[in-house]
């Protein structure tokens, strides 16, 4: 199967690429054009309210010592602690732990969850350093960050980079300068040390259940629904199989290498996904598409899952999926986003469709705090119920207003971040 020419991908490269920061200003400016609120909350909320960047100096294995830059950003704390990842990566940056922490604060309000937004990370690739460079730059990170975080403050999670293994030394950190342990500090760790069960997996799980969800209000049977993911990682290989099980037809997944595609269906169940074993998908495979390619296949359904900005103005157009679900963070920009609605594609947004992710680590914070742990099979009901709360008060917006499934669902959590700056005011 032949690839995008050298000319559509000059193309894609010449669409102005679009930041979490721009991206989450403009959907809030956009929520806050169709609701009734005070101008005055919502120029608070173009805002973090706190960004703290650290230098975190760390000896190496050879003896020679690195320092290393990072952030955590603090946006909203109106409706409870702050909540939201860690990324270890070397395209971190200020301006982006800011827009993904505005966007936590809107994931959290969507989902009626406690919380406020948060993010950071360092800015780092995590495959130059050894393990025991990462434990001590975790470690380090954790000091720096101290007076920042806590179980009442800012509750860090997993994101790119880092895993339950980072949470694990977070946790221990923290632990030990406070005399006690602390398991609330961060979300995302083995069970075995306050953990919840279905963690790992809610994301993805949480995309599946929004998906069947979204064919049952179009009228689409899942045993008739064709299904295209892009990126088998943790969100996306979860997704594809929790979906084949249920009946629906997944017909192409994905790696950073390429795309498979089998109209009559994949055996997702059989393929190891990123986290498992990387690029794995396409290895010792011919005829791949590419991931350009796998975002237009005629499709039903189309879940983009792997990075952000992949469906842009230069591929909208191209788009023959009838839904689609985001799985990623942010892989719709604004100019892409304009052409589906103005094509009648819905689109179920990134802070409706993967907030499984952030409901499980509530789940998990609840856990700690009460310490009493949950069965996997409790997880996964109660995180079924919070999943299909949230998308009726999505759909009623949707139903009651005529708009976009995104701006219903920022409609739903602007109006609850509002009402609570409302209720309690501006400190003088």
């Amino acid at each position: 199967m032949a690839t995008h020419s050298s000319t559509a991908q000059a193309d894609r490269e010449s669409v102005e690429y679009e930041s979490a920061l721009q991206t989450a200003r403009r959907q809030l400016a956009r929520a806050a054009s169709l609701l009734d609120i005070d101008s005055n909350i919502v120029e608070r909320l173009k805002y973090p309210a706190k960004i703290h960047e650290v230098t975190v100096p760390i000896e190496r294995d050879d003896g020679t010592v690195e320092v290393f830059t990072g952030y955590r950003a603090q946006h909203d704390s109106v409706r409870g602690p702050y909540k939201g990842g860690l990324r270890y990566h070397p395209s971190v940056t200020r301006d982006e732990c800011i827009g993904l922490s505005m966007w936590m604060t809107w994931k959290c309000a969507v989902m009626d969850i406690p919380f406020g937004g948060a993010k950071g990370g360092i800015v780092v690739n995590p495959k130059d350093l050894s393990p025991g460079e990462r434990e001590r730059l975790t470690r380090r990170f954790t000091q720096e960050m101290r007076d920042a975080i806590g179980p009442n403050r800012d509750i860090p999670a997993p994101d790119m980079g880092t895993d339950a293994q980072t949470m694990a030394w977070i946790m221990d950190a923290y632990s030990m300068q406070e005399g006690e342990t602390t398991p609330g500090v961060v979300t995302g760790k083995p069970p075995v040390i306050g953990g919840s069960y279905g963690r790992e997996e809610a994301p993805g799980r949480s995309v599946a259940i929004i998906t069947r969800l979204a064919c049952d209000y179009y009228d689409m049977p899942l045993s008739d629904t064709s299904v295209a993911v892009q990126g088998f990682g943790s969100v996306g290989a979860n997704a594809a199989r929790l979906l084949d099980s249920w009946g629906a037809n997944v017909v192409a997944v994905s790696d950073v290498n390429g795309a498979i595609y089998d109209p009559d269906g994949l055996d997702v169940a059989e393929i190891p996904s990123h986290d498992e074993e990387p690029e794995a998908v396409t290895r010792d495979v011919e005829g791949l598409l590419s991931n350009d390619e796998l975002l237009e296949l005629d499709v039903d359904v189309l879940i983009p899952a792997a990075v952000g900005n992949v469906i842009t103005e230069t591929n909208a157009n191209a788009i023959q999926a009838d839904i689609i679900v985001e799985g990623a963070n942010g892989p719709t920009t604004s100019g892409g986003d304009a052409i589906l609605d103005e094509r009648e594609i819905p689109v179920i947004p990134d802070i409706l469709a993967n907030a499984g992710g952030v409901t499980v680590s509530y789940f998990e914070w609840l856990q700690d705090i009460n310490r009493r742990a949950w069965s996997l099979e409790r997880v996964n009901e109660e995180l079924a119920s919070e999943m299909e709360t949230a998308w009726d008060d999505v759909r009623s917006e949707v139903d009651s207003r005529g708009v976009t499934w995104r701006d219903a669902a920022y409609i739903v959590a602007l109006s609850r971040i509002a009402k609570a700056h409302e209720s309690r005011g501006l400190w003088p």
